[in-house]
């Protein structure tokens, strides 16, 4: 796993730190996952992988879920 930081500018775009984006090309579609305060970037493999992710956290970010799991 890799930790790097990064900035916000004011126009909200950030960089994403160069040994972090070697397989990501000018024009990549890049899927972004908020969890409170939490923001993933997953790189877009096709279309489906964009209706997977929103069905995906339909379930993951579910209250009820997160209660059943938490002690676990």
């Amino acid at each position: 796993m890799q930790i790097d930081t990064t900035k916000m500018s004011s126009r909200g775009q950030i960089v994403i730190p160069l040994d972090m984006r070697k397989d990501i090309r000018e024009g990549d579609k890049l899927i972004l996952i908020r969890k409170g305060d939490e923001i993933i970037i997953k790189k877009d493999i096709s279309e489906w992988a964009i209706l997977s992710e929103k069905s995906f956290a339909e379930t993951w970010f579910n209250k009820e879920e997160n209660e059943a799991w938490k002690d676990l």
